[in-house]
C-alpha cells in the first residue's frame, strides 16, 4: 500500500515527462503495473478471479 504522501506527490504533474510513475488505481502500487487495466498484478489477479474484469478468463491447458 502506497503512502498518502507518495500518492499526493504523483497527483501534481512532474517537472519532466519521464518522471511520471504509473500507479495502481486501487492500491497505489507502482510496480507490476498493467497499463491496459490501470491495475497492479495483484489487484488484477484478485479482480479477474472474482470475475470483475471483463474479457479475462483463467487459462488452463
Amino acid at each position: 500500500m502506497a503512502t498518502t504522501a507518495k500518492i499526493a506527490k504523483e497527483l501534481k504533474p512532474p517537472k519532466f515527462k519521464i518522471r511520471l510513475r504509473h500507479r495502481c488505481k486501487l492500491c497505489g502500487r507502482p510496480r507490476g503495473f498493467i497499463r491496459k487495466f490501470n491495475l497492479c498484478r495483484l489487484c488484477f489477479r484478485r479482480l479477474a478471479l472474482e470475475g470483475d474484469v471483463t474479457g479475462v478468463t483463467k487459462s488452463s491447458w
